[in-house]
């Protein structure tokens, strides 16, 4: 894909939402969240078809989460967090980005 994007994926709501080489490379950076590394495509599923919550500090960033039976430690959810961001080029135009900035897994129950 251009532009460094490592794949997009559709949300329920038809927002369009990508990863990119930069942001994955983030996510499982050994500081990070190394466990995330064999967890790729469970990334684009939480997506897909994750519940999604407005962050209550930051009004452009979602957290969409979808609960796994096979994650270690006794996590239960992974959750990718989402920034939406809206430019105005230099002739008025209005483009949107959605954009995955971070993935973990927690435990908790919906």
């Amino acid at each position: 894909m251009p532009d460094g994007k490592l794949w997009t994926q559709h949300d329920r709501f038809g927002n369009e939402i990508y990863l990119t080489r930069e942001r994955w490379a983030h996510i499982v950076d050994l500081d990070n969240h190394p466990e995330m590394a064999d967890f790729f495509d469970e990334i684009a599923e939480t997506i897909r078809l994750g519940r999604r919550r407005q962050d209550p500090y930051d009004p452009s960033g979602y957290q969409y989460y979808w609960g796994f039976a096979d994650l270690p430690d006794g996590n239960t959810h992974l959750v990718v967090c989402v920034r939406f961001r809206w430019r105005i080029g230099l002739a008025g135009a209005v483009s949107d980005e959605k954009f995955v900035t971070t993935a973990y897994m927690q435990a908790f129950k919906e």
